[in-house]
């Protein structure tokens, strides 16, 4: 089998070449950060696929959330209405969980982006945390998303859309996708703004999404030449703090101007990464071995089993089927091993991806091999990279 190497980008088998990138691909202003919201709420109009009575807090919840709206599950009831038996019976049935094959608990979670005012949507997922089998058909009862600091944020409601499906007869089923998992778009509405300091500060920080002096060290300077020394100052190899005007709408458009800016980014550190569970190998343009000299192979064992049956008897006796005696089996085993040849193949100093590629593939090497080969290379530090295993 030919092994598969995936590419990061059609140029990498290519000399290296420079490309300009635009600012805002490359960090993240300090501050302009998305939040995370969570609640508990419930899923009703479920068709007998909810918790029912395994879990209590469903039915614990449905009272609380009729408490709320002012129905009462189990008042008084009078005797001057009412028999003792009457009496006995329905204070039996107060006692008893609620049916809740309908209901399901769930937990709801969201991100509210940044700069998000009160009154816009945003998506909300929905996760139950009880036996409900599936959320297919049901509806979120309004449901309060909380911050980390206890605030609340936005309130969700609205129909769930579900993409798996679990359906079960005469003892067999069959699951596709996740049923008990569902999402609402734009099923909840921010009450609440949550403030940052955009506004007020004097400075803004950019932050480098992939940690890299040459990058920080591009933008600074491509900042500095357009307007003007001192400007910007790189603080170490992730963070730039840039002077920002006094204004706001000029603070906006000046952060957009620079985000639009294009640098020559430093090249990336040399990495090989490798998924040993689907065999999935990338290597970067970076990447370079040292002389090294490699022979690949494997060695099969094959056992085969041989089934014969002994029959009984003497020297000069009677012998055969009807010989005095037991017959039994006998298993032999034949054991064959088995070295196929492999060829040895060199790697130059300083050889490029393409050589590396053309090297493996020469040679037929499967993706557990080429994993072995390259863990091999970097034991032996002949692999100037990092190598990462998932």
């Amino acid at each position: 089998m030919r092994l598969t190497i995936y590419f990061l980008s059609l140029t990498l088998c290519l000399p290296s070449v420079s490309f300009a990138d635009r600012i805002k691909d490359l960090v993240d202003v300090a501050g302009v950060r998305s939040n995370q919201l969570v609640g508990y709420g419930l899923v009703a109009g479920l068709s007998g696929t909810g918790d029912g009575k395994d879990l209590r807090v469903t039915g614990q919840s449905l009272t609380s959330l009729l408490s709320g709206l002012g129905v009462s599950i189990d008042g008084p009831v009078s005797e001057f209405d009412l028999g003792q038996n009457l009496i006995n019976l329905a204070q039996q049935n107060a006692t008893q969980p609620l049916q809740t094959d309908n209901l399901a608990s769930v937990m709801v979670t969201a991100e509210i982006p940044p700069f998000a005012k009160p009154g816009q949507r945003i998506d909300v997922n929905v996760s139950t945390v009880g036996t409900a089998e599936s959320l297919r058909g049901g509806s979120l009862v309004l449901t309060e998303l909380y911050g980390i600091d206890g605030q609340v944020y936005a309130v969700a409601q609205g129909a769930l859309t579900v993409t798996g499906i679990s359906e079960t007869a005469a003892g067999s089923s069959v699951e596709i996708g996740v049923p008990t998992s569902g999402r609402i778009p734009n099923g909840a509405i921010v009450e609440r703004l949550i403030e940052t300091p955009f506004e007020t500060a004097d400075h803004f920080v950019l932050n480098v999404r992939d940690a890299d002096f040459t990058t920080t060290n591009s933008i600074t300077k491509a900042i500095n030449s357009t307007y003007g020394p001192g400007l910007a100052t790189p603080l170490d190899a992730v963070s730039i703090a840039v002077v920002a005007p006094s204004d706001l709408a000029q603070k906006v458009a000046f952060i957009s101007e620079i985000e639009n800016m294009d640098i020559d980014p430093g090249e990336p550190t040399a990495r090989v990464v490798i998924n040993s569970r689907t065999g999935t190998a990338v290597i970067n343009r970076s990447v370079k071995v040292s002389a090294a000299a490699v022979s690949h192979g494997t060695i099969s064992v094959r056992v085969d089993a041989f089934n014969e049956v002994s029959q009984p008897g003497q020297p000069g006796a009677i012998t055969g089927a009807f010989a005095p005696g037991e017959t039994v089996g006998v298993t032999n085993a034949e054991i064959t091993v088995e070295e196929p040849l492999s060829n040895m193949f060199v790697f130059e100093s300083g050889i490029e991806l393409q050589d590396i590629v053309d090297a493996v593939n020469q040679v037929g090497a499967t993706p557990s091999a080429l994993i072995a080969i390259l863990e091999a290379l970097k034991r032996s530090g002949s692999l100037k990279a990092e190598l990462v295993v998932l």
